[in-house]
């Protein structure tokens, strides 16, 4: 009698939602009671059937109060599955992952079960698995999901992916999360080395900041569990046989990175800040020499790379990359790595990637995330062919501040994170002080990476315990959160009191880690040789740089050219290629012949064709840069019929290496990054970038000057890259005429690159092959070439076949059209680049004899060929005036970094050097094609009308 009333009592409660799947359900179990789900078994098992299936139904009030009550009972069951939902949807918001500020303690009235008009209950009645398809054993009912529900999204540790589209991914997120199973379960000994770890990284800053008082290292503290997650994925990277970890980051940390993730030695660390008042620090015997570059950076600047791992035939490689105050460029550089790094570029046709061989690492300041578009730019490329490298694990070191700035002044978003929903990154944020849901943490965003191949983020959100660098009062700024701050324990301190209340630790063993630590630095310090020597100097560059490049053969026999250039004819069976571009192509096998010439697009292909023949790898990527910008290359044909692509290259029978071409997004800074990387990672290869217009490169500024520049002499990273930008007046206004060459000759110094404007289809032939010769040397720097525009098609540019199978690149040439001999000059004029071929174009329809003229095409500007310029003038006795020309106005272009070898030229002589050009100008060029045609003519009547009396033109 007791277990009917029972029976009927839970029943009565339990006002059936969804009553017609209970009924249905309790017909299943009575064919088989092992065939429903383990929680309605019990159910079933104890209560029985459902009272209401042999109670008769009546009509009238009755039936109309049990359909109200079924109403009712089924709005809970959705309320119900919509608590669940919010809950897996926002339970971010209501998370402890703020160890201190404003957002510590946060509620959300999504996930409260009042906001859907639900009581615990009502969440009682409902059995489980009418809210969850598949709940663990010990979940009986709703509110046994929702606590547990909350438990694992609104804990420490909290997650966003409702962004995912990606069915797969989202269910295995959904999954992972909803159970739990990611989530790390260290035993006594796994967390008192957790612990250990985490005191090991406190006691370094601590040494560092009582050691080196008041000096710049952008400490760790308040994040020291970046250091155990790096650790956990470098050792899952073991097991998974990864080859190489490219890893970026900014300042914050990057100390404790070096010393404890890549091992650099402790004391070399010590001797790279200043000296101390009672010790000058070198490092001591036996210690690790890492030296980069000959100007060198600052301490917090410089990379590192270690073999690590038990492998010793084949550990796994770990690489930081330098960074310059820039912070996040350094992304897209890190990503270039990793794509060299995954390339097999040894077989024709484009590199087989192999994802699993390398992946990066990106660790990234919360302000700087949200705030610099090249993170954008960055993450763009994850999922493209040309850039795409399997997944890149995302830790944003999250201290809540961006030097002074609070979070409400930096940005728009709730998160630093937002930003990574666009490219539907899943997202963790984890509280910095709980070290086992960090863990967990990486455990999750590595199992993601390789199964999906994907990018993941995680938001670390602890604080910075000082201020921006450590010569900063930040309680000036941030006077609230510092008094928190302040009063906060440190994460080794929250660990081990969590350690010591489970009784895994004694309170003496955090205090004795605390003091080994503290000796160990000690002693290493101590034993710390003293420096005898005077003030150090930045050392020399490198001897090779110094050497000229005249010996560097690049000349290709006819035959062979001629082979290659009939091989770029070469189709695939069946395709069906553009008939109007497919005749221009044909015209172009052509160009080798006798009393034909090869224009700049043709010579460009057979430099390809010829750098793969010598088996050397090439990577040529850009905006447009498959057809070219100007409809002028076409090294990239597309199927009418089915719109498939072919790249003629890859039918070279002669091509012994890979040859890798791409369109790249609407992107330079993040662009020219991953090819610098790309090319620093690769050095056997040729890399090359082409802007749409050389004007684009202004938005690769940082990249230009911080990296590719300066990277060699910094931080010793060889390059061999080119970049092609187009240049030329054509008055097609500001943005579509100067590749601002003056800034990199600006920037030229100790040979740290090589700045071409030529003037021949044959001459770029020769600079192409010089440098790709130039691949992996001592000698190796990257190109600067501005390309042209609408010479591209002019037949002045063209070369005869000879020129391409005699000869090398010359830094000068004679301008074509001049008297055989120069004794009679009084002139010298000096220009580069498509001007020279306008004041060619002006001499032959001249009916005047230039034999008072000369006139020198200066085809490589830097380094400045200044032997050669000096063997010319000294074959012109009767000079009196030498004239730099350009288009360019008189603040921009070479003017400014020519004028003082040409003054060392004509100096102790009565030789006058004059300028003809535009005018000091604030923009580049003029927006009106007739202004800008008025003020060529201008230019090329003063370099072709002599002198008389008095010179209008401006000297210096």
């Amino acid at each position: 009698m007791a277990q009917k009333e029972s029976s009927e009592r839970f029943w009565g409660n339990f006002h059936g939602p969804n009553m017609g799947y209970i009924e249905e359900q309790y017909e299943t179990y009575k064919e088989d009671t092992n065939a429903v789900d383990p929680s309605l078994k019990e159910i079933f098992d104890q209560h029985g059937a459902p009272v209401w299936l042999n109670q008769t139904r009546t009509e009238g009030s009755g039936q109309s109060d049990a359909q109200n009550a079924n109403q009712n009972d089924m709005k809970k069951l959705t309320s119900a599955l919509k608590l669940v939902e919010a809950i897996r949807r926002y339970g971010h918001l209501e998370a402890d992952i703020y160890p201190v500020g404003r957002d510590k303690f946060r509620n959300s009235n999504l996930t409260d079960a009042k906001t859907y008009g639900l009581t615990d209950k009502d969440l009682e009645a409902i059995p489980a698995p009418l809210v969850w398809e598949d709940p663990p054993n010990k979940v009986k009912n709703a509110l046994d999901v929702v606590n547990l529900l909350k438990q694992n999204y609104s804990g420490t540790i909290s997650f966003e992916y409702d962004h995912v589209n990606h069915d797969d991914e989202r269910q295995w997120l959904h999954e992972k999360i909803d159970s739990g199973s990611f989530a790390v379960n260290l035993d006594v000994e796994q967390k008192i080395k957790l612990l250990s770890r985490i005191v090991e990284v406190e006691g370094f800053e601590n040494f560092l900041a009582k050691t080196f008082v008041g000096q710049k290292r952008f400490s760790i503290e308040g994040l020291e569990m970046m250091i155990p997650m790096l650790d956990k994925a470098v050792q899952n990277s073991f097991k998974d046989k990864t080859e190489q970890i490219l890893m970026g980051m900014a300042h914050r940390g990057r100390l404790s990175v070096l010393a404890h993730v890549l091992g650099k030695p402790i004391d070399k660390i010590f001797s790279e800040f200043h000296p101390s008042s009672d010790k000058e620090l070198i490092p001591s015997p036996g210690s690790k020499s890492i030296t980069y570059g000959w100007t060198g950076d600052v301490k917090y600047h410089f990379g590192a790379s270690a073999s690590l791992g038990e492998n010793e035939i084949s550990p796994t490689t770990i690489t930081l990359a330098h960074n310059p105050s820039h912070l996040e460029f350094v992304n897209p550089v890190v990503e270039g790595f990793t794509r060299a790094a995954q390339d097999d570029r040894s077989n024709p046709g484009y590199p087989e990637q192999h994802q699993d061989r390398a992946f990066s690492i990106l660790i990234h300041g919360d302000a700087a995330f949200i705030g610099e578009g090249i993170v954008a730019e960055t993450l763009n490329l994850s999922d493209l062919n040309g850039y795409r490298t399997g997944g890149t694990l995302h830790i944003i070191a999250n201290n809540l501040i961006g030097f002074t700035t609070n979070q409400d002044e930096g940005r728009s978003t709730r998160y630093a994170s937002d930003l990574a929903k666009g490219f539907e990154i899943p997202i963790i944020h984890v509280n910095a002080d709980d070290p086992e849901a960090c863990m967990s943490a990486m455990v999750l965003a590595y199992e993601y990476r390789q199964k999906f191949h994907k990018d993941f983020l995680i938001d670390l959100v602890g604080y910075r315990r000082y201020g921006h660098n450590e010569m900063d009062e930040p309680r000036a700024t941030q006077p609230h959160l510092y008094k928190e701050i302040d009063k906060h324990d440190t994460a080794a301190t929250v660990y081990a009191k969590r350690l010591q209340a489970e009784g895994t630790i004694e309170e003496a063993d955090f205090s004795n880690m605390k003091k080994d630590v503290e000796q160990k630095l000690r002693d290493i310090y101590n034993t710390m040789v003293e420096n005898q020597t005077d003030e150090q100097e930045p050392a020399p560059a490198p001897k090779a740089l110094l050497n000229g490049l005249s010996n560097i053969e690049t000349a290709v026999p006819l035959d062979s050219l001629r082979a290659l250039n009939q091989g770029l004819l070469n189709r695939p069976e069946g395709f069906n290629g553009f008939k109007k571009l497919e005749k221009i192509l044909q015209k172009r096998g052509k160009a080798l012949d006798d009393g034909n010439k090869a224009d700049w697009a043709t010579a460009e292909a057979l430099a390809f064709a010829s750098i793969l023949q010598d088996g050397i790898p090439i990577r040529f990527t850009g905006q447009d840069s498959e057809r070219g910008t100007f409809a002028h290359r076409h090294i990239v044909l597309h199927d009418v019929e089915t719109g498939e692509k072919y790249c003629p290259m890859h039918g070279l029978e002669q091509a012994n290496a890979s040859f890798a071409i791409h369109n790249s997004p609407l992107s330079e800074a993040g662009v020219l990054g991953f090819e610098y990387g790309y090319s620093i990672e690769a050095p056997k290869a040729l890399v090359l970038w082409e802007a749409q217009f050389g004007d684009f490169a202004n938005s690769a500024q940082v990249i230009f000057d911080q990296f590719i520049a300066a990277g060699r002499a910094k931080w010793g990273e060889k390059s061999n890259m080119v970049m092609l930008l187009p240049h030329g007046y054509e008055g097609q206004g500001p943005e579509h005429s100067s590749a601002r060459l003056e800034r990199f000759l600006t920037l030229a110094a100790e040979n740290n690159w090589i700045v071409a404007n030529v003037t021949s289809a044959a001459q770029y032939f020769h600079l192409l092959r010089r440098q790709a010769a130039l691949t992996d040397r001592e000698e190796s720097r990257p190109l600067i070439v501005m390309t042209p525009k609408s010479l591209l098609r002019n037949q002045r540019v063209a070369s005869d076949a000879t020129e391409f199978s005699e000869g090398k690149f010359q830094t000068i040439r004679t301008q074509p059209g001049l008297p055989k001999t120069s004794k009679k000059a009084k002139r010298i004029v000096i220009g580069s680049g498509k001007i020279m071929v306008d004041i060619e174009e002006a001499m032959d329809k001249s009916e005047v004899t230039f034999d008072w003229l000369n006139i020198i095409r200066l085809e490589q500007i830097y380094p400045f060929p200044e032997k050669e310029i000096a063997k010319v003038l000294k074959g012109c006795p009767n000079v009196e005036e030498i004239i730099w020309v350009q288009e360019e106005p008189r603040n921009m272009g070479s003017w400014n970094f020519v004028k003082e070898p040409l003054y060392h030229l004509v100096e102790g002589t009565n030789i006058e050097l004059h300028y003809t050009g535009r005018p000091d100008r604030s923009s580049p060029a003029v927006g009106e094609p007739i202004v800008h045609k008025t003020e060529q003519q201008r230019i090329v009547n003063e370099v072709l009308t002599p002198s008389k009396g008095g010179d209008s033109r401006e000297g210096n």
